[in-house]
């Protein structure tokens, strides 16, 4: 999985000890970073913010961290004299990552530094072919996920390891917020109501795989849905009568829009029977 055309790519540097110890993902048209980290990186050699993340060998960092490790870097916006800095570097408002990038991502707590670079590192490339390509939400829990390497998983989020049990348990509870799931960036992670990530590495880690391709499923679709005008000419009869029969509850749609709904097929054709 390349990265998109509003993605900036940093590695970040240990200058001291000559190491690449991650890569930063800058998503600019979502102000959305993700950091990745090499798995031969331990607790001692490892960005400080992220030890505990390498204590349970999870090396793919969430946004919300990411961008901690980002605002731990840059002048704060409370800076007394923010305006002046701002003035100096003509930036027109506050941006931690601008800020970063004109610092180098320097700070005093440590050796690490980034550098921009055009291509996506290997072990980065790899390790996105297991992010979400697809996701859908289908009811009691459930997810059905679709990677990138052609893995296709039904996911109970609520037996998921190394997640935020209350937050499970919340998205569960509250049938809104479960049915705002979608992708994040990048197929990272997904995320419900742009609250609570559920990381894609989380996801992939579950035991129920389907033999089935996302092909499989997009096939599906397009042999199996009708709409209303296909119907029509299906049953051989008008709009009207659809509305009726559907009023009569005999079939059912499977998504209503005021511009026409989606019908079973073979829903359709039992009804001919």
């Amino acid at each position: 999985m390349k990265g998109t055309k509003y993605m900036k790519i940093f590695k970040i540097i240990d200058e001291e000890n000559d190491l690449l110890s991650g890569v930063l993902l800058y998503y600019e048209k979502s102000r959305t970073a993700i950091i990745e980290l090499p798995e031969y990186l331990d607790e001692w050699n490892a960005p400080l913010l992220f030890t505990g993340y390498i204590k349970k060998k999870i090396y793919t960092i969430p946004r919300d961290m990411s961008y901690c490790w980002i605002k731990e870097r840059v002048i704060p916006s409370g800076r007394q004299n923010i305006g002046d800095i701002l003035n100096t570097h003509h930036l027109k408002s506050y941006d931690e990552m601008q800020f970063l990038e004109i610092s180098d991502g320097r700070c005093s707590q440590d050796s690490l530094y980034i550098r921009k670079t055009d291509e996506v590192p290997m072990f980065v490339e790899e390790r996105q072919q297991r992010n979400l390509k697809e996701c859908v939400i289908v009811g009691n829990g459930r997810l059905l996920c679709f990677f990138y390497d052609g893995c296709v998983k039904k996911v109970d989020i609520a037996t998921l390891d190394n997640v935020d049990a209350d937050d499970i348990a919340k998205v569960i509870r509250h049938k809104g917020l479960y049915e705002s799931g979608q992708i994040g960036v990048g197929g990272y992670y997904i995320t419900f109501n742009n609250s609570i990530d559920i990381p894609a590495w989380a996801l992939y880690g579950a035991k129920e795989t389907l033999p089935l391709t996302l092909e499989d499923f997009k096939k599906f679709t397009q042999k199996n849905m009708l709409d209303t005008t296909e119907v029509c000419n299906t049953l051989e009869c008008s709009r009207q009568n659809i509305s009726y029969i559907v009023k009569k509850k005999h079939i059912l749609p499977i998504k209503e829009s005021v511009r026409g709904n989606l019908y079973d097929k073979c829903e359709i054709l039992r009804y001919k029977w």
